[in-house]
């Protein structure tokens, strides 16, 4: 590797928006937010999480749903 021309590989905290704080290392020098983690992501946790806006989910099961 070339020197001077990489960027710092800092360790920074991670918050997700469920609460969960983890560290990581990035070249960001700041906090990072995120919305999804390993803590609350339908595939790690098994449950299954539907943020509904303006009731689409509930427009789309009553057009196409079970009759």
């Amino acid at each position: 590797m070339k020197p001077e021309i990489h960027p710092d590989y800092n360790e920074i905290d991670v918050t997700c928006s469920c609460g969960a704080k983890f560290k990581t290392r990035s070249t960001m020098n700041k906090a990072l937010g995120i919305e999804v983690c390993s803590m609350c992501h339908p595939f790690y946790t098994g449950k299954q999480k539907i943020v509904d806006t303006a009731g689409r989910v509930e427009k789309f099961r009553q057009k196409y749903g079970m009759k």
